[in-house]
């Protein structure tokens, strides 16, 4: 049983690594093969194939609906009913949209909009709208979170910017329940909590600001502030414990089983959390893990604990075969088999305090390859934080949120259980915060495979029994963790990625023993793209710190993620075209004509004297490796590029980065009959609202044969510079739910 329940688990998560999905007509025979193999008793693999053709076939199905390609940017009326709560924060409410009709075109079941200045959206609602629609599409870099991959999993087919709309029927339902639920904790005081409050009781972390998330990723405690399967466990066992405890001191009914009594009442408690929280995905997970917990402790129990696990496994990817996109699948399934790994099979009991030492150490260990293989941060300070953390959020504010809102109707009861959980919640937050600056997180650069299959060894050696002889040295195979192999260009050449940060521009360039970042990323409100895209990403390309910062103007898209950058990272010089306008934290030289030799690799400096701000401003660099040169040129317009040209310095370059993202004023014909370029490098958002690169700019391109790379359309970009090769994209590595 165990086999075949595996050999279909496996066959399911096998979509996680697909590049392409299969064809429909292998689709159609593989679970014809698996049929069969039935008679020859190969039935694990007949498995294996049924599991991995549902998957397959789902995932189908999800990108079929996606948004048709013709209707990509078209502006429709259409009608839906909001569903979930929407999102509200920095002038823009962002919500999802199911039941969608629209007269002229069939589109997808469900949409995820955003409304810039509208009105309040409530869940349950009834809207007729008119929506500027656009195929889902995200940033594709070496180290960012998949936004595309997200969408997916959701089943999200497309999504818009509303530009006017009427309310057709009010809120009803349970998603009108929640969302008035929500708007009474949050008006509700609670020590300026009430946000966090409604992510532990509802499954809202909108309220959250950045800074919290940020002290929570620091700190390891992200699955504190969500309702995982965690705080659904916690409210199980609370009351699994109190029928137990109970029955123990005899104020049990004896003609009522406790047992059955308490398994059934903690699985009701988890079901009705699960639905006071949506009831998506990761909670449906929980509900399912739990429920089956509760049913080997009360039937089952000579099965083991795998079998349990497997069938929660197994239940979870056959509703939803693309939960396996997730991270959190891997991390919540990771974790659970950790403990098993770690509790079961030990001989004697543990005091509490042991167990709580015992599971953050690990956690902490165990976690280690599962956050390097899906590129994300390392707390740490996440065993100390967790220590403190789980039973105080598990055992105490949880327990306090949930009988604070079940109680709110009693006039002061409810609201002081709130007050006392936000106070408590505060306490929490501020010991977080110090610790968040003491051990901030820390994302290790991208291992090589072998590397990490040393470290995934390492934590398994660590975590077996402690009789295991020899046991200890596996520590020592954690040690790549710590002194990754670097991979630097040769002597002579220079390694060039030009980031995908939507409309704005962020340069990466690596020689042998140097790095130097051309531009920072745009900032957008709490969005901060040096600090969510830049940063991560130059630390998966082993960058430990910049010799060179240099920023070529003040304009929030090339400087807005420069201050993220600069705490992040050490950097040892600041340059910019505009140093009075940056930060005064960042404390910028300003830029001049300089000529400097890294590693054999040229780099020359220039400004137009007669620019004093602007785009015209811009700080010009040039960089030459092994004869291929590269120009970076910032947002100059025709008149700084002619007197650019009027600078005596070399112009021919086989690549130039398309002046102020391609725009109609730049990218002169002079410009381009002077440097003659093979390539052009184009940094700019999808859709941008400024129409870059403009069509009078791309055919001036076409008249030269240069060929174009642009962010939106091949991601992250990287030259081998002095190699004379063509540039590679991050957007031509396969991925099957990757916009092509």
């Amino acid at each position: 049983m165990r086999t075949g329940i595996f050999a279909l688990v496996a066959g399911m998560l096998v979509l996680r690594f697909l590049l392409t999905l299969p064809p429909l007509w292998l689709l159609a025979v593989l679970p014809v093969a698996g049929l069969m193999l039935l008679p020859f008793r190969s039935y694990p693999m007949a498995l294996f194939l049924f599991g991995f053709s549902w998957a397959c076939v789902s995932a189908q199905w999800a990108l079929d609906d996606r948004l048709a390609r013709q209707l990509d940017l078209r502006t429709l009326w259409l009608q839906g009913q909001v569903v979930g709560l929407p999102e509200v924060g920095d002038g823009v409410v962002r919500f999802q949209l199911e039941q969608v009709l629209s007269r002229r075109d069939k589109l997808p079941a469900r949409l995820r909009l955003a409304w810039y200045g509208g009105p309040a959206v409530r869940a349950g609602e009834t809207w007729r709208l008119a929506v500027r629609l656009k195929r889902p599409h995200g940033l594709v870099n070496p180290q960012t979170f998949d936004y595309e991959a997200w969408l997916l999993a959701q089943r999200i087919g497309a999504t818009g910017t509303v530009k006017s709309g009427e309310l057709m029927t009010s809120a009803s339902g349970a998603g009108a329940w929640r969302d008035r639920l929500r708007q009474q904790l949050l008006a509700t005081p609670a020590h300026g909590r009430e946000g966090a409050l409604a992510a532990l009781v509802l499954g809202d972390g909108s309220g959250l600001s950045t800074a919290d998330w940020q002290v929570l990723q620091n700190t390891g405690t992200v699955h504190l502030m969500v309702i995982s399967g965690q705080h659904i466990g916690l409210l199980a066992a609370l009351l699994y414990g109190l029928v137990a405890g109970l029955a123990r001191l005899g104020f049990w009914p004896r003609n009522w089983p406790w047992l059955s009594c308490a398994c059934v009442l903690g699985f009701t408690g988890a079901l009705a959390y699960g639905l006071l929280a949506g009831f998506e995905v990761p909670v449906q997970r929980a509900c399912v893990m739990v429920g089956l917990v509760l049913l080997w402790r009360w039937r089952f129990r000579h099965l083991g604990v795998w079998l349990p696990l497997l069938l929660a496994l197994l239940a979870v990817l056959l509703g939803e075969p693309l939960a396996s996109l997730q991270p959190g699948f891997w991390l919540s399934f990771g974790a659970v088999m950790l403990l098993i790994l770690i509790f079961s099979g030990r001989l004697g009991a543990w005091p509490w305090w042991g167990t709580l030492l015992r599971a953050q150490w690990a956690m902490a260990i165990g976690l280690l390859p599962l956050l390097l293989a899906l590129g994300l941060p390392v707390s740490a300070s996440g065993p100390l934080a967790n220590l403190v953390a789980v039973p105080v959020v598990g055992l105490l504010v949880v327990p306090l949120a949930l009988l604070g809102t079940l109680l709110l109707p009693v006039p002061g009861v409810g609201a002081a259980l709130l007050w006392v959980a936000g106070w408590v919640l505060g306490l929490l937050f501020s010991l977080l915060a110090q610790l968040a600056l003491w051990l901030p997180a820390w994302l290790p650069s991208a291992l090589p495979f072998w590397a990490w299959l040393l470290v995934a060894l390492g934590a398994l050696v660590l975590l077996v029994p402690a009789a295991l002889p020899m046991r200890s040295l596996g520590a020592l195979l954690l040690l790549p963790l710590l002194f990754s192999p670097q991979q630097r260009p040769e002597f002579g050449r220079a390694e060039v990625w030009m980031l995908d940060v939507g409309q704005g521009l962020a340069v990466l360039v690596r020689t042998q023993g140097h790095d130097l970042l051309y531009d920072a990323g745009p900032r957008f409100g709490e969005f901060d793209s040096g600090e969510r895209i830049v940063l991560p990403s130059l630390r998966a390309l082993d960058v430990r710190g910049l010799d060179l910062l240099l920023i070529s103007h003040a304009d929030n898209d090339h400087a807005g993620g420069a201050a993220a950058i600069n705490r992040g990272l050490p950097v040892r010089r600041i340059l910019s075209g505009e140093p009075a306008k940056l930060a005064r934290s960042l404390a910028a030289e300003a830029c001049s004509r300089e000529h400097w030799r890294w590693d054999g690799v040229e780099f020359s400096t220039w400004q137009w004297a007669d620019a004093t701000t602007g785009n015209q401003a811009s700080c010009v660099l040039r960089i030459e490796a092994n004869g291929e040169r590269l120009w970076l040129t910032g947002d100059i317009d025709s008149q700084a590029e002619r007197a650019l040209l009027n600078s005596g310095l070399a112009m021919p370059a086989e690549w130039l980065l398309a002046p102020h993202h391609g725009s109609r004023s730049s990218s002169s014909a002079a410009l381009l009959a002077q440097v003659k370029p093979a390539a052009v490098l184009i940094s700019r958002g999808a859709h941008n609202s400024f129409a870059h690169p403009h069509a009078e700019v791309m055919t001036r391109y076409r008249a030269v044969a240069a060929q174009p790379y642009d962010t939106a359309l091949h991601g992250a970009v990287r030259i081998r510079l002095g190699a004379f090769e063509q540039a590679q994209s991050l957007r031509d590595h396969a991925r099957f739910w990757r916009e092509k």
